[in-house]
């Protein structure tokens, strides 16, 4: 399938339409509630909160017996609320730390639904559940209710960030200067929490419970990389996570037997890949090209102080011996000479070298901060 045809098929195939939109939503919320679970350092919540979810599920199925989405999922919701706040009231009731928690309530919830999930099989409409496609995601079963519901989650969830947008800003980077300022930090931190429970439930039946974290962690830690703006930085991983979700469903779409939600995830870990090589500022390429310059410049100014200390101390610098000192220099090099040269510091002739008028200004200045530092 080429790309045109699948164009084409986004918008005449009502399934693939359907997956193809509520991937992109779901990938743009998870984005930007992602960046702010990042930035509180609160990474394995996602996981935790993922897990937490399971027995909200089989729950609400056992009690109401129907496979009803929406029930499934406010199960689901009200499951990983529990666990969310649990977590919290361990860490400020005990001495635990934060991993610590939420490690404990992963494993506990994630426990209790694999047993829920293992009596739901033993029972006899155990084939009508279908409960299992909520540990690995089936983004198949995506219908326009579904997408309707991501959206409306979406706004309201974008609604109430701009609304907050300076106490969730000031919430993140300096609680006790938002407590001074007479904001409710708790309620704030509710806020925040709850929509993050509310993106990571809305994943559930498209990427699962097993990969619905590195879903709301990878487009975030993407965006991180390339800004230093909160704004930018929520805009980014909205992009990331929305293009992560339809490009996912492209390929998914395009071959057989590839599951969307595994495929999707792994397309959002190439957005991270590509921003810790590539990014300007953070980016391990940039990065090394910045260390390569600035040893560059160093062997150069090297060079050039060096070259400033012979001709303070040698009346004719173009003489033989001059030049022997220079070669003996560990920092000198042909290349680096030449670089001089370029900048007008040196001139050259043949074998035979002196300093600028320039060149020396500029040696004479580079020798004296060398020396305060010394």
């Amino acid at each position: 399938m080429d790309l045109q045809e699948y164009i084409s098929l986004v918008f005449s195939d009502y399934t693939l339409r359907t997956i193809t939109f509520g991937t992109a939503i779901l990938g743009a919320v998870t984005g930007m509630l992602g960046s702010f679970a990042v930035l509180r350092k609160e990474s394995l919540l996602g996981d935790a909160i993922s897990h937490a979810a399971l027995p909200g599920i089989a729950i609400a199925f056992l009690i109401t017996g129907i496979k009803d989405g929406n029930v499934l999922l406010i199960g689901a919701l009200i499951s990983g609320l529990i666990g969310t706040f649990w977590i919290r009231g361990i860490v400020a009731k005990t001495h635990l730390k934060s991993d610590t928690a939420l490690g404990l309530i992963l494993s506990l919830f994630f426990g209790f639904g694999m047993l829920l999930l293992t009596f739901i099989q033993k029972q006899p409409d155990a084939n009508q559940a279908g409960l299992d496609k909520y540990l690995f995601g089936q983004a198949a079963t995506l219908v326009e209710s579904d997408v309707w519901m991501m959206t409306i989650s979406t706004g309201v969830c974008l609604f109430i960030l701009m609304l907050f947008w300076k106490e969730f800003k000031l919430l993140l980077f300096d609680k006790d200067y938002t407590e001074t300022l007479g904001f409710n930090t708790q309620l704030i931190d509710i806020l925040i929490t709850t929509f993050i429970v509310l993106a990571i439930v809305l994943g559930l039946q498209t990427v699962g419970v097993v990969l619905m974290s590195a879903m709301l962690l990878a487009p975030a830690a993407a965006a991180r990389q390339w800004t230093n703006s909160l704004a930018t930085m929520v805009f980014l991983a909205a992009l990331f996570g929305a293009l992560s979700g339809v490009f996912g469903t492209a390929i998914s779409a395009s071959q057989n037997n590839l599951s969307t939600g595994p495929i999707i995830v792994l397309v959002a870990s190439v957005f991270v890949m590509f921003s810790f090589v590539f990014s300007p500022s953070r980016g391990l390429l940039f990065k090394q090209l910045r260390f390569i310059k600035n040893r560059r410049d160093l062997e150069l100014h090297k060079t050039l102080a060096f070259m400033f200390h012979i001709a303070e101390n040698h009346k004719n610098i173009s003489h033989p011996h001059a030049i022997k000192i220079l070669n003996n220099f560990q920092g000198y090099t042909r290349k680096t000479l030449q670089k001089l040269v370029k900048k007008n510091y040196v001139t050259l002739h043949g074998n035979m070298w002196s300093l600028t008028d320039e060149g020396f200004k500029t040696a004479s200045n580079l020798y004296n901060q060398q020396s305060r530092h010394e």
